[in-house]
């Protein structure tokens, strides 16, 4: 049986150390501030937004909230986004996806001045991750990682699959495992034969967001698998892009749904907050 990759519990791990790195920032002084801009009303959206903002009230960093509403205009978000980057107590600007259709998506990220950038999505973030240098990393990606290392799952000489190719989570976990010496398939939506590829890889990272679409048949035997979907099959109960009833046998860990991949998102963005404070000031 595998081994279940517990993010809850690690997720609590990163939120203690990322408190304590904040006690340490405001004994220096330091106030490093969150700005999470949420436009219209999207239910999902909110609900993610909440969760965040009680992160920032258990790590102790100041949260600043901003909803606009459905019919806020380009030239409206960009302006905030301006003053936000221009504002000493704020460290790190989010601004929730999906943002309403009529917004440019691209315009936004892109205008986040990149250190503080706590999502990792900017350009220039991404950038540095393709060349290897330092940077604020996507949250996702990063929060899987640190789930590896907890587990002694090191991804050096290994086979990885990534079903996925976002710029949110499947291309940037490509990149971060290649500089960790693993092997790298992308797989995606034209990816002649999926369950074939799955088959070789010692480690599988599912970001397709297709409810249960990876089976355990899909699999080697004691590979490791990281469930990042999020999605409802035909009943609406909440599961995975894994099928966890038959991937769980074979697997040699795996991670649930939920209660494995979303709470290390959130914990990572209380980290990249406080990695955005350090580098603004220099630390």
């Amino acid at each position: 049986m595998a081994v279940i990759i517990d993010g809850k519990a690690l997720a609590a791990k990163v939120r203690d150390q990322a408190r304590h790195d904040v006690d340490e920032l405001k004994e220096r002084g330091i106030e490093p501030g969150l700005a999470v801009v949420l436009v219209g009303d999207n239910q999902a959206s909110a609900t993610y937004v909440r969760a965040k903002l009680r992160d920032c009230e258990q790590c102790g960093i100041p949260s600043h909230d901003f909803k606009l509403p459905a019919d806020t205009s380009q030239v409206e978000l960009l302006e905030l986004i301006g003053r936000l980057n221009e504002d000493a107590a704020i460290a790190g600007i989010l601004v929730q996806m999906p943002l309403p259709r009529h917004l440019d998506e691209e315009a936004v990220v892109s205008a986040i001045r990149p250190d503080k950038d706590v999502d990792g999505f900017h350009p220039e973030n991404l950038g540095r991750l393709v060349r290897g240098l330092p940077g604020l990393r996507p949250c996702t990606p990063a929060g899987i990682m640190c789930m590896l290392d907890e587990h002694g799952i090191d991804p050096a000489g290994k086979s990885a699959v990534i079903v996925g190719r976002s710029s949110i989570v499947g291309k940037p976990m490509a990149l971060m495992l290649l500089a960790r010496d693993a092997t790298i398939t992308v797989s995606h939506s034209r990816t002649a034969d999926v369950a074939a590829v799955c088959q070789t890889a010692d480690i599988v990272v599912a970001a397709c967001g297709i409810a249960r679409m990876i089976k355990g048949d899909w699999l080697k035997p004691g590979a490791t698998v990281i469930d990042v979907g999020m999605d409802r099959d035909e009943a609406g109960k909440l599961c995975g892009d894994v099928d966890f009833e038959s991937a769980e046998p074979v697997a040699g860990a795996i991670t649930p749904v939920p209660g494995g991949v979303g709470p290390m998102t959130r914990a990572m963005l209380m980290s990249n907050v406080v990695l955005a404070a350090r580098m603004q000031h220099g630390l």
